[in-house]
């Protein structure tokens, strides 16, 4: 067993941290003891390995809370998350030239941003098709309510971003697991409308805070309390973000199966590994209590979950199940996590390391992606050894396409 690090805080829950063998930067440091000061966290904080720096709280913590929620916990990509299905599709069915796939993936699936994500933004529909059309229909009777309290969230794009890519860490894969079979994986989370939501309501909280003198050891933990008018309003917006994020996964890997159908025929879906969120928030039990958990990079990891750790562009991703470890709120971590910031990547890494480390994967090579490219992250194989008491690996998977924004 890997185990945790236990660390007390003075006036605060103690934090335990799944960090064995993994990196952790100062800054984060600062974030985890700013968090487990907050006087309704609830029993102790949780870190993943994949921990870095984030908006208020760091990316990879898993947060308990009573009676409170942090927007800028739950984070401005709502939602954000995992989709992953395993096809009949073996790796000797291949072509050796996969470009002709991922040029096909890319003209099907909107993605990046252009034209300041206006309307000639090229990671949104033009002319929303039939299959966003409908599944907005589902979702815009409840987020007309959301506005009836929030007004100021109606300018942006809903049906327009369904079944898109978006930028940054969001891509689509193929990749072959252990025994040559292909996988379909994809991660994106609410697009344009779950960032304005988290946006708004992040600063919401902060007027919040000055009306009620309340100071805080970092402004972006400012909170609602349970009973407060926009408490109720953020949990609404927040659980319909939510929502959206898992209907865009969808969206797109119906889009990407439906590519692969051209080139293989006889494809079919042999196993659906999951859908699943690691930016959310949601109500639970744990150690007696009825609680709020707020997964921020982190996925849930009950007993038989199972949930998916991506690594980077060029390295291994898994397929993992859910011990149910009850000292990390039933968590794993989301992924590989950052090691260094995209500006730093981007001054670090040339195109030939980049292009060395992606090699015999068909994406990107451009200086666009650089801030991606696997040494930004860290090892995914340290990572995964840290965690070894919260999730076993079912599968594991290489990259063969990747699709970037």
């Amino acid at each position: 067993m890997a185990g945790y690090d236990f660390i007390p805080v003075e006036n605060g829950v103690p934090i335990k941290a799944w960090t064995n063998g993994v990196p952790v930067e100062e800054a984060a440091r600062q974030q985890l003891l700013n968090v487990a000061s907050l006087p309704f966290v609830f029993h102790h904080l949780a870190v993943m390995p994949d921990v870095h720096w984030g908006m208020g709280a760091t990316v990879g913590s898993v947060i308990a809370t009573h009676k409170a929620i942090i927007p800028a916990a739950v984070g401005v990509d709502i939602g954000c998350g995992m989709m992953a299905v395993r096809t009949t599709v073996k790796a000797e069915h291949l072509p050796d030239d996969l470009h002709p796939i991922r040029a096909a993936i890319e003209k099907a699936v909107p993605h990046g941003r252009t034209d300041n994500g206006g309307k000639a933004d090229r990671g949104s529909w033009h002319d929303v098709p039939e299959q966003a059309a409908s599944a907005w229909s589902a979702l815009d009777e409840e987020f007309k309510r959301i506005l009836e309290d929030q007004p100021k969230l109606t300018n942006g794009r809903t049906a327009e971003h369904l079944g898109t890519l978006g930028t940054g860490n969001h891509f689509v894969e193929l990749c072959l697991d252990e025994v040559g079979a292909l996988w379909v994986m994809l991660h994106s989370g609410s697009r344009g409308i779950g960032n304005k939501i988290g946006t708004h309501f992040v600063e919401l909280a902060k007027r919040d805070m000055e009306r009620y003198f309340i100071t805080l050891p970092d402004a972006d933990l400012a909170y609602f309390p349970e009973g407060t008018p926009h408490y109720e309003q953020y949990m609404r917006a927040v659980s319909w973000a939510q929502k959206f994020a898992r209907t865009n996964r969808q969206l797109m890997m119906d889009a990407v199966l439906l590519v692969l159908g051209r080139f293989f025929p006889d494809l079919a879906i042999d196993e659906v590994a999951v859908n699943c969120h690691h930016n959310y928030v949601n109500t639970e039990r744990h150690f007696g209590e009825k609680v709020l958990v707020t997964r921020k990079g982190a996925v849930r990891a009950q007993v038989g979950d199972l949930g998916i750790i991506p690594g980077s562009m060029g390295a291994k991703s898994f397929i993992v199940r859910g011990k149910g470890n009850a000292e990390s709120f039933c968590s794993c971590s989301h992924g590989a996590g950052r090691a260094m910031s995209r500006n730093k990547a981007k001054k670090t890494f040339t195109l030939e390391d980049h292009a060395k480390a992606t090699e015999g994967v068909e994406c990107r090579k451009d200086a666009d992606v650089l801030d991606e490219t696997p040494a930004a992250y860290k090892d995914i194989d340290a990572v995964m050894a840290a965690q070894v008491d919260l999730v076993e690996i079912v599968h594991t998977l290489k990259q063969v396409v990747c699709v970037k924004g």
